[in-house]
């Protein structure tokens, strides 16, 4: 699952940022709109689709992958939501989970057991049977150390699930995932966790084909080339047919969809642009019905203009931060570190930087999550950033060394960083340089830790302030900072299996203000999510997650009254 004249007193004096993906990306939306204004007027992709039953929706990157066990982008998981299917999907407009592969379940009185039952008619896109074998597989899959899935962690209420993806113990049968019969699986746990059903709705636990990752080579090779279009298999509405990189991603319809899956459109197609600029371009042009984002520049005319009915801006639970890589010098001092977290006027930031309806951030978890209250907060305090500084040896900036903030290619991202920048410049005498990047080339060094400072933001698995917070335990594959505090592992887990509410929301406060304090991430804002929309377009109902079940979504037809 983000400009009015003042942002320049920011950019003013700011290094150059490496941006080349974005020019490129701008070049191809004029060369797209150019190749659609000839003389004579052709039916637009827009109408097109609208005939045809098509959807054509941007994203703001290309995917990395399509292996739904090893995302982390919230980008590449809007693909992979038209091609699979869980046990649980999200509602939309509830948040919550309800059925899907499974058409219901239930749950020991002691909350250890949960037994999951799935509908008669799965199967494959490729027609084969689709059992409670496949989602043990898949399951065990996403647990075995080989993969390294960076999500696996989210399995480790499943009772022996910690000590297998860990290693320490090698016989997948240890884990506590048993099939009953065709129909039917058994997931025994460590630890009562009712968040469970919305866990399962996360691409990390939809199931993958056996039948087809073992004829192409090792189910935990990620080298493994299954999700190339004539190879992938999957359980969606949507099947994949085509996927030409960084121009287009083509799902038709899937005849063995379940009942109550078959989809209304025919086809959805997604179109990856690093450039909000080009987005935007794109759908005024004809040639996309939804835009992923909206150029900051442009937001004011959208508001107040005669196209302001195309203009969405809808809740969405995101956190925005920094990613401080404690390996590098001198990030592993917690006083630099708690000095850079507080020499921001985040105010400034949402205001005059960011411009799409955000908030300030003080907290990592954003307030009223599931009605946890996280506490006031890292401070915006100019005076104790530079007292903190010199504590650790750099008073005024003297002798602190070079580093670079990266983050990926993004309108918001760049004009953040270079407020920021500019904000450490002024009031502590720092230098940091600016790096934007491609979207798979920033997660490859975040995964490797090839950074000193990222430009990250968070998007809620699920409407729990544990989405955010079992982000940085110490085994959690997305942490990428370095960080470890046992003191705040035990607090997290014991909150994730209290059954207590208001103690639950005590240790997840707990242990926030240990995360903060420490300082290893600055939230920078909470999120919104602007875009761009098509009256023709039904069904996209606003989602404070940013998914979206693709079978629910539909087209008028060009008889309809719409511009």
């Amino acid at each position: 699952m983000p400009g009015l004249p003042p942002i320049r007193s920011f950019a003013h004096h700011t290094a150059p940022v490496r941006n080349r993906g974005l020019i490129t990306s701008v070049l191809l939306g004029l060369a797209l709109v150019l190749g659609f204004t000839g003389c004579g007027r052709r039916e637009t992709r827009v109408e097109e689709g609208r005939r045809t039953g098509t959807l054509h929706l941007a994203i703001s990157a290309e995917p990395r992958d399509l292996d739904p066990q090893v995302l982390v982008a919230f980008n590449d998981m809007t693909v992979v939501l038209a091609l699979f299917e869980g046990l649980t999907a999200i509602d939309e407009a509830t948040s919550q989970p309800i059925g899907a592969a499974a058409e219901r379940w239930e749950t020991s009185a002691d909350g250890l057991t949960w037994t999951f039952h799935l509908r008669r008619d799965l199967r494959w896109s490729d027609g084969a049977p689709l059992t409670a074998e496949d989602f043990a597989f898949s399951l065990r899959r996403v647990l075995s150390p080989k993969l390294g899935s960076e999500y696996a962690y989210i399995l480790f209420p499943i009772a022996g699930a910690e000590d297998f993806n860990a290693g320490r113990t090698t016989d997948p049968q240890t884990v506590g995932i048993a099939v009953r019969d065709p129909q039917t699986l058994v997931l025994r746990l460590a630890q009562p966790t009712p968040v469970l059903p919305a866990i399962l709705a996360l691409p990390t636990a939809f199931p993958v084909p056996s039948h087809v990752l073992t004829r192409l080579g090792g189910a935990d090779d990620r080298a493994n080339r299954w999700t190339l279009p004539q190879h992938l298999v999957g359980n969606g509405p949507f099947r994949l047919t085509e996927w030409t990189p960084n121009q287009r991603i083509v799902t038709v319809r899937n005849p063995h969809a379940r009942a109550g899956l078959a989809p209304q459109l025919a086809s959805v197609v997604f179109y990856p642009y690093e450039s909000a600029t080009a987005q935007e371009a794109a759908f005024r042009a004809g040639q996309i019905h939804l835009t992923s984002e909206v150029p900051l520049s442009k937001l004011a005319a959208y508001r107040q203009g005669p196209d302001a009915a195309h203009l969405r801006s809808d809740p969405f639970l995101e956190t925005g931060f920094l990613r401080l890589n404690l390996s590098r010098p001198p990030l592993g001092d917690v006083r630099v570190r708690r000095a850079l977290a507080r020499a921001l006027d985040r105010t400034a930031l949402v205001t005059r930087v960011a411009l799409a309806g955000q908030t300030a951030a003080h907290t990592l978890t954003p307030p009223g999550t599931a009605g946890y209250s996280p506490g006031p907060g890292i401070p915006d305090s100019f005076d104790e950033a530079r007292r903190l500084l010199a504590e650790a040896g750099f008073p005024g900036g003297k002798g602190f060394p070079r580093l670079e903030i990266m983050s990926f290619t993004n309108e918001l991202n760049q004009r953040l960083l270079e407020a920021i920048q500019q904000m450490w410049r002024r009031e502590l005498g720092i230098e940091v340089t600016l790096a934007l990047k491609e979207q798979r080339v920033w997660l490859d060094d975040e995964r490797q830790r090839n950074y000193a400072i990222s430009g990250a933001r968070w998007i809620g698995d699920y409407v729990d302030p544990s989405t955010f917070l079992e982000v940085f335990l110490a085994k959690s594959g997305n942490n990428a900072t370095g960080w470890a505090n046992a003191a705040y592992d035990r607090l997290v887990r014991s909150a994730a299996a209290e059954g207590d509410a208001a103690r639950r929301n005590v240790l997840y406060r707990e242990a926030e203000y240990l995360l903060l304090d420490e300082a290893p991430i600055v939230p920078l804002y909470h999120g919104t999510r602007t875009f761009l929309i098509h009256p023709a377009v039904q069904g996209w109902t606003p989602a404070l997650l940013g998914f979206h079940r693709y079978h629910t979504i539909s087209l008028l037809p060009p008889s309809s009254a719409t511009r």
